[in-house]
């Protein structure tokens, strides 16, 4: 179960509200993708969970974002977050590139 969300855009996204800081996350078009990569993060109790599928191009992040994950929305969006134990939290959706 998702713990913590980084900024409250990601969370409305999660939640399906419609705001004005959910729209500067990523546009309206990709929230169907997020919302079934949400709902996957949200069930998931082993990291190991999201190597499948492939498409999640699952990664773990180094540099100025280490100790942080990643799965892809599309080429462009992810979605990064901390892992605690055994839920994700900071989850937020990002153009890191």
């Amino acid at each position: 179960m998702i713990k913590s969300f980084k900024g409250q855009g990601t969370e409305d996204i999660f939640n399906g509200k419609n705001t004005k800081s959910a729209r500067k996350i990523c546009t309206r078009a990709l929230w169907h993708i997020a919302s079934r990569k949400f709902d996957q993060l949200d069930s998931i109790k082993s990291l190991k969970e999201l190597r499948i599928p492939p498409g999640n191009s699952f990664e773990t992040l180094t540099g100025n974002r280490k100790g942080q994950y990643s799965i892809r929305i599309n080429d462009q969006y992810r979605i990064c977050f901390e892992w605690n134990e055994s839920e994700p939290e900071k989850v937020e959706i990002t153009d890191y590139h």
